[in-house]
């Protein structure tokens, strides 16, 4: 019957074209194992270095021939973890309204060298960053109108402190943002240091 689900007649581990085709390779060659293994994980999604270094180790490929193949790819432009660090502060913080110290954490994560860290997350500024804070707030205020002045500071602080701010910003945004929507505001600074 045409609707009918049709069997795979796959063997085990025959899960993905991509490891099919790692193993079609000749296994006397991991350069081109390594070369077709960096291709396929740049494909999708850009890497870091490290992130490649990675594979080809959990892939048992020579650290000798990973670090000719890892330089070369740098060298024609498909590694660029500068590219990456930049790339991935642009679009966690608009994205995900992080911070920059949460960035700096997922950059460390990831590999990325900690000068590369440091420029990235420097081209946010106090300003851009108290900016997304307070866009962040706004969001979640509303959903935390009911419950009462002590709740609604916790619950908007510790939003803000899961995505990095500092607790200074983060209780100086929640209060404006308090204070605007007409809460009382009087000693809450002191019941939370």
């Amino acid at each position: 019957m045409p609707w009918e689900k049709r069997r795979r007649t796959e063997e085990p581990g025959d899960s993905s074209d991509s490891s099919r085709a790692e193993r079609e390779l000749s296994p006397q060659d991991p350069a081109e194992r390594a070369r077709a293994i960096c291709l396929r994980l740049l494909t999708g999604t850009p890497r870091t270095r490290k992130q490649l270094a990675d594979a080809l180790e959990k892939r048992d490929i020579p650290e000798d021939i990973a670090e000719e193949v890892l330089s070369r790819f740098e060298d024609v432009g498909l590694i660029d973890d500068a590219a990456f660090a930049d790339a991935w502060v642009e679009s966690r913080h608009h994205g995900r309204g992080l911070a920059r110290r949460a960035l700096a954490r997922e950059l460390r994560t990831k590999g990325v060298d900690s000068a590369l860290i440091d420029e990235a997350v420097g081209h946010l500024d106090a300003d851009q960053e108290e900016a997304t804070a307070r866009e962040l707030v706004a969001r979640k205020l509303r959903a935390t109108r009911g419950l009462d002045r002590d709740r609604r500071l916790r619950r908007l602080a510790g939003m803000l402190a899961r995505k990095g701010y500092g607790e200074g910003m983060a209780l100086r945004v929640v209060r404006q943002a308090l204070e605007e929507e007409g809460e009382d505001t009087e000693g809450l600074d002191e019941s939370f240091d």
